[in-house]
């Protein structure tokens, strides 16, 4: 198996910080591993998430993506070879679910006939029957359509590795449990490598083959969600986990 992704030794900070949003980390990402990155609000998740599309970019260290340094390939190539889906979703209001989906296929110059049949074959995929959503817009859709038809955009190229930065954080419950699991069947059939941003223990722990923990800037755990709840490796990490097992119990007075 492929090494997808790998961090060697990365720092990033920002200016005005008085600690480094990413300290000096290091892990790696085998190719078809569906990743959760863990941790509360400001931890660096999000910032180690936007350094692999080159959104932000490192201060120290390497970035590999299957044995390649991304800081010697041209930034634009860097993000069309990889799929980027965020909370806000960012479907452009004025164009078509069609036309939002086919965004990348007509920025690499596809051949119509190749994107369309592209875009129904996705549209299908996510569970939206083309000839309904086709040519409907953003508006006419529901939060829980909209994420999915954003999903499609992201997987329109084909990527090898796709990144999620808490895509269903806005989305109702129960929606977002579907969600989850139809995840999780889309990747269980396309074999990509998915990075998935998420501050609920609960989806990091069901989504993930395997999930990194972090906190201040520090990968405190990468491991599998069974080691992870057995063996936490710290203070923190029982806290967490502490936390769903609290969830766990309210629960089971009502049974």
């Amino acid at each position: 198996m492929a090494r997808a992704i790998e961090f060697q030794n990365v720092t990033k900070s920002f200016r005005g910080s008085s600690q480094n949003a990413v300290n000096h980390i290091s892990f790696t990402i085998e190719e078809g591993e569906f990743i959760t990155i863990l941790g509360s609000s400001g931890c660096g998740k999000t910032t180690l998430l936007k350094m692999v599309n080159r959104l932000y970019e490192p201060d120290n260290g390497k970035i590999l993506l299957f044995g390649e340094d991304i800081s010697a390939v041209d930034v634009v190539k860097v993000r069309r070879r990889i799929g980027y889906v965020i909370q806000q979703i960012g479907l452009f209001p004025h164009i078509t679910v069609g036309g939002n989906i086919a965004m990348v296929p007509n920025l690499l110059k596809w051949e119509k006939e190749k994107t369309n049949a592209r875009v129904e074959e996705l549209l299908t995929l996510i569970g939206l029957e083309p000839k309904e959503f086709k040519d409907r817009y953003p508006a006419q859709l529901s939060g829980g359509q909209q994420q999915r038809v954003g999903l499609a955009r992201a997987l329109a190229a084909d990527p090898k590795i796709m990144l999620m930065d808490e895509p269903f954080g806005a989305i109702d419950s129960i929606t977002r449990l579907r969600l989850q699991d139809e995840l999780l069947t889309l990747h269980q059939n396309m074999k990509k490598t998915f990075l998935f941003v998420t501050h609920d223990i609960e989806e990091a722990l069901k989504m993930g083959t395997r999930v990194i923990i972090m906190n201040d800037g520090n990968i405190l755990q990468f491991d599998t969600p069974e080691h992870i709840v057995s063996h936490p490796a710290d203070g923190f990490v029982t806290s967490l986990v502490n936390s769903a097992k609290a969830k766990e119990e309210f629960w089971e007075k009502f049974k």
